[in-house]
């Protein structure tokens, strides 16, 4: 039986990847929810070669505001909508906390009160349990929420009102944490395609990292890459394979809602540039070593998230760090304009 999905942040980088994957991997009719701020362009959308105008509807609405009246019924909701940009939110905290945390409160709130909802995934960050240490990644609520600055503070602010709806009116909730996504159509503003203009033009590629202090060895920060196909095929997999927990369910104390963590390749930002350069054919690359804390207060050094539960429950990425890349780096290399 066909269903009905509400993707909120759809024209955004990682929702209209995910609008892509559900166009190609299902028959599903979808309804996007988007502010069409800098960050939604619906030109991403048209971009597509899969892209059916028939089968996507477009809500321009502020989910700073209650959900308006005529918002379909749907068997599902992805929830992506978000100001992402950390700098952004150091800058000027309030309204970003304000914007993330109103959105979710409304979208909830519309939630608990649509009775034909079956699954409300909730798509938050690696960033809400703060900084790694070597060798280490965070595992589904064993690890604390330690944000280390206003936008990963404002997921965590998502994650709590998502788990008090969960908990209080029954609202069908799975978290997911996800990280670094990179891909075709991305902004500039974020790592993979701010290297690539860099590298085109030949101009210093920031890498930051830590050391130099007392003439230690240059330590380049590090994450987990994901492709956003790869995180779209993810969040499918949860709403096909699993089902959402119930309080109550389980005699487990304390009783929690379900979270995966879908993650990458870790790599760090030195050997993802020289990965994009080789792709580009460029073997001269200028770039400047920058130390993290004194030039990003409130950014990480290391973020990693422990992936294992979700692929030992059988989902496995369809694309490697290493072909994902390329293919992104090709793809942008013949639409130019993504990087202008």
């Amino acid at each position: 039986m066909s269903k009905h999905v509400l993707v909120t942040g759809g024209c955004g980088f990682a929702g209209h990847h995910l609008i892509e994957h559900l166009l190609i991997n299902t028959d599903w009719e979808i309804t996007i929810v988007d502010s069409l701020t800098y960050a939604g362009r619906v030109d991403r959308l048209t971009d597509m070669v899969s892209y059916d105008p028939k089968r996507v509807h477009i809500m321009w609405h502020d989910l700073r505001s209650p959900m308006p009246p005529n918002t379909p019924d749907v068997e599902y909701v992805l929830h992506l909508a978000a100001e992402s940009h950390v700098d952004k939110s150091i800058e000027n905290p309030v309204p970003f906390i304000h914007n993330n945390v109103m959105a979710t409160a409304n979208l909830m709130e519309w939630a608990r009160n649509t009775w034909s909802l079956e699954h409300f995934v909730q798509i938050s960050t690696d960033e809400v349990y703060g900084p790694a240490a070597e060798g280490y990644a965070h595992r589904e609520w064993i690890d604390p929420m330690l944000p280390s600055n206003p936008y990963a503070a404002s997921k965590v602010g998502q994650e709590a009102i998502a788990i008090s709806y969960w908990r209080t009116y029954g609202v069908p909730l799975t978290i997911t944490n996800t990280m670094n996504l990179y891909g075709e159509r991305q902004d500039t503003e974020k790592f993979v395609p701010k290297t690539m203009k860099a590298l085109l033009n030949n101009t210093p590629v920031i890498l930051h990292g830590r050391g130099y202090e007392k003439g230690d060895r240059f330590v380049y920060s590090s994450r987990h890459w994901l492709h956003a196909r790869n995180h779209a095929d993810a969040l499918l997999w949860v709403l096909r394979e699993t089902s959402p927990s119930q309080y109550g369910d389980s005699v487990i104390f304390p009783q929690l809602p379900n979270r995966w963590h879908v993650a990458g390749e870790e790599r760090n930002v030195f050997e993802m540039t020289m990965e994009i350069a080789r792709v580009l054919g460029i073997y001269d690359v200028n770039y400047e070593n920058v130390d993290y804390h004194s030039s990003r207060p409130g950014h990480d050094h290391r973020y990693a998230l422990d992936n294992s539960k979700i692929m030992d429950a059988g989902w496995e990425p369809p694309y490697s760090l290493e072909e994902a890349l390329a293919k992104t780096v090709q793809w942008t290399m013949e639409n130019q304009k993504w990087v202008k």
